[in-house]
């Protein structure tokens, strides 16, 4: 069975809609979608609407949180200040547009699904503010994984897509069993897991404009990154009229993250 996973969407419907309908050729029997259906992009309502009555199963994004429970945000949240500039006017814009019964539904949102062998997740298991990058320390990525018992975790946040096979392998626990520092030792053999990081269909950041979304099929494990086109120029051309950054198109144009990476993606701000 083929499904489909999407994040990140972030109120862009035009990105959305393309990627609906490219889901449809390819027959797909179910979609999920891993949050952030808003943040950033000029339709934060049209978006959750949308999701909202195909009834697709859906994670909470750190977005989607955020506008429900007030910015979750300090200097550790942003790579600079400029940055966090502008992620403050995008939250307090958003949060005046968002509608009640919106705001409500993404309220209910859960932060993991769970289905057989496969986990939906926005970040990590950890918290869905957690940047899982494709070069994250190997013993981590298999921690996140094994942590809610899957084979296959399916995650976004990073707006960038990609396929991460952590192989076979044999871990080793010491415990302090009392203060004469006397240990046992268990070791256990892991099978091989799998973390997809399905990109994001409205903030794109590989480079490209285009929406990014995967298939995977069920019986086979085969992953596909779709990359889909669609009318960016005018989700940038709508950004500027409701009056949000102008750096916000710019960035969706040209598939740039315009930012400086985090020196720390696992950290995660506790306040």
């Amino acid at each position: 069975m083929k499904i489909a996973v999407m994040s990140c969407l972030h109120g862009n419907m035009a990105a959305l809609e393309a990627v609906l309908e490219d889901i449809s050729k390819n027959n797909c029997a179910e979609i999920y979608c891993l949050g952030d259906l808003v943040g950033y992009g000029p339709f934060p309502n049209e978006v959750v609407e949308t999701i909202r009555e195909l009834n697709i199963p859906t994670v909470q994004g750190c977005w989607d949180e955020d506008i429900v429970e007030g910015l979750n945000a300090c200097e550790c949240s942003y790579p600079s200040l400029l940055a966090e500039k502008r992620g403050k006017l995008a939250h307090e814009w958003t949060n005046q547009q968002i509608k009640a019964k919106n705001r409500e539904y993404l309220a209910e949102l859960p932060e993991t699904l769970k289905v057989n062998n496969l986990c939906f997740v926005h970040g990590s298991p950890q918290s869905n503010h957690e940047y899982l990058l494709p070069e994250i320390n190997a013993f981590t990525a298999l921690e996140r994984v094994l942590s809610v018992d899957a084979d296959v975790l399916f995650c976004g946040h990073t707006h960038v897509p990609y396929v991460r096979n952590l192989e076979s392998g044999q871990l080793t626990i010491k415990v302090n069993l009392s203060q004469d520092n006397h240990q046992i030792s268990e070791s256990f053999s892991t099978p091989l897991k799998r973390i997809i990081n399905v990109g994001s269909v409205g903030e794109p950041r590989h480079g490209r404009p285009n929406a990014t979304y995967v298939i995977y099929d069920t019986d086979t494990g085969a992953v596909q990154l779709q990359e889909i086109a669609y009318d960016y120029q005018k989700t940038a051309k709508a950004l500027l009229e409701k009056g949000l950054p102008p750096i916000f198109a710019w960035r969706l144009i040209k598939g740039w993250e315009y930012a400086e990476k985090a020196e720390d993606p696992t950290h995660v701000c506790e306040r």
